[in-house]
């Protein structure tokens, strides 16, 4: 197997980014304009990861492609790392939005979308009872109130190097058998290690001697980690984390957002999983903030022994926002229209396509790398062999090797997601668009090599 040559790859992307700033005047003059009014030069400081040395400015987006204020197109692989996973400006949505906005945006009461929504999320995932919020992060934070709330515990459980937003109990990573903050957790309120355990995925008898001492109230999870590379379950760990949670009396959270991936209803769908409250953010409303969080009928009755009318509007739970008309609007046109079985089974192949193409080149590059799929989500790793949990997966991690692949990409016409190696499939891609990303990644692991 071959070494990359650090020289080398500190020389090509001298070029590449030469060749950025060479093709992106417009976007350049807008991203120092920026630095006058936004901090940092960008609306939210991560924006600022991209590979190039400035943000690309976007003019357009439709299905899966989009062109920047350049007039310069691409191919996008990255989605709004899943918020677009409908495509860009998908016509069922955007219908839906239109008629909405012209009926009342929010009124701080129930639509007829909310009982249709309600009613197809019972479908997909088997939990009876929903609710509404505007982000994932927004629908965790509620979930962990209320689990709290029903079991009488404090404490969080969360596995090594998930993302669940900016929950802050979930900004926690094991430093040998501490947990300490996250690298890089802003502020955070308290020391993680008084609200939250930490336990590697994929290890049963981690897991279990976490939730031995009874305080636990919930383990919130992805049934694949999916923000530190895409990590998959052993066989029979979901099993072993639904027997083991069941036993402890903790409540199991299933996060899945990113996994919605895996089918129209998601991993719990695909893989007969039985969470007690599973969320849902981002795709399901079409590029509207939206999320939704669903209960089993027992914690839907404990929630009941523990809101009172008087005070069910001051418990930490909701927004004015939460559930408004748009948002319901965008979410049932997306799942009845567009996030369809039939799109799936578009999808689906084509990330078999695009990881068979990306370890195609790798094979004949002779590079210790690997390729893991989750459903329509593809992902390469820098490693031999898959990680099996969250110190493996950023153990792989090579942030240069990264950027460098990120913006040859970008500078021929193809977007990945800025904070790992992922591609993800829309509706709207096709074959051409994952043939072109296998070309132009050969073409990199050629020159990188030699």
């Amino acid at each position: 197997m071959k070494v990359i040559d650090r020289g080398r790859l500190e020389r090509l992307m001298d070029t590449e980014q030469q060749r950025f700033v060479d093709e992106h005047p417009r976007s350049h003059a807008l991203a120092d304009r920026a630095t006058s009014s936004l901090l940092g030069g960008v609306p939210m400081h991560w924006m600022a990861k991209w590979a190039g040395s400035f943000p690309v400015f976007v003019a357009e987006a439709s299905g899966a492609r989009f062109t920047d204020v350049d007039g310069l197109e691409y191919v996008d692989l990255c989605l709004g790392d899943t918020g677009a996973m409908t495509g860009h400006a998908p016509g069922a949505t955007v219908a839906a939005v239109t008629r909405q906005l012209g009926r009342g945006i929010t009124h701080m009461l129930p639509t007829e979308d909310a009982v249709a929504v309600g009613e197809e999320l019972q479908r997909r995932f088997g939990l009876p009872y929903w609710q509404f919020a505007l982000s994932a992060t927004d629908a965790n934070r509620f979930s962990i109130r209320l689990a709290r709330e029903i079991t009488g515990r404090p404490r969080v459980l969360v596995f090594n190097g998930c993302y669940h937003g900016t929950v802050d109990e979930t900004f926690a990573t094991l430093d040998g058998d501490r947990v300490v903050p996250r690298r890089g957790n802003l502020g955070p309120p308290v020391e993680p290690a008084v609200t939250t355990r930490v336990v590697e995925f994929n290890d049963p008898a981690g897991l279990e001697a976490a939730l031995a001492s009874r305080d636990v109230a919930c383990v919130l999870a992805e049934p694949a980690l999916t923000n530190v590379g895409i990590v998959l379950p052993d066989a029979g760990y979901h099993q072993a984390l639904r027997e083991l949670t069941r036993r402890a009396g903790t409540l199991l959270i299933l996060d899945e957002t990113h996994t919605i991936c895996a089918g129209p209803g998601g991993c719990t769908e695909a893989n007969g999983l039985e969470p007690d409250i599973l969320v849902v953010g981002k795709p399901i409303g079409g590029g509207i903030p939206a999320a939704a969080y669903g209960l089993s009928a027992a914690v839907a009755s404990g929630i009941a022994r523990h809101i009172t009318l008087e005070d069910c509007d001051v418990g930490g739970i909701g927004g004015t926002l939460a559930g408004y008309a748009l948002s319901l609007a965008a979410v049932r046109a997306t799942l009845e229209s567009v996030l369809t079985r039939e799109a799936y089974a578009h999808m689906i192949p084509l990330a078999e396509r695009w990881a068979d193409g990306v370890a195609s080149a790798i094979d004949e590059a002779a590079l210790p790398w690997h390729v893991t799929r989750l459903g329509a989500r593809a992902e390469y790793h820098f490693a031999p062999a898959a990680p099996r949990n969250g110190a493996e997966a950023a153990a792989s991690g090579d942030f240069e090797l990264e950027r460098f692949l990120h913006l040859y990409t970008l500078n021929r016409g193809i977007l990945l997601t800025p904070f790992h190696n992922m591609a993800l499939m829309s509706p709207a891609t096709t074959e051409a668009d994952v043939d072109r990303h296998t070309l132009v990644f050969r073409e990199a692991l050629r020159q990188l090599a030699g």
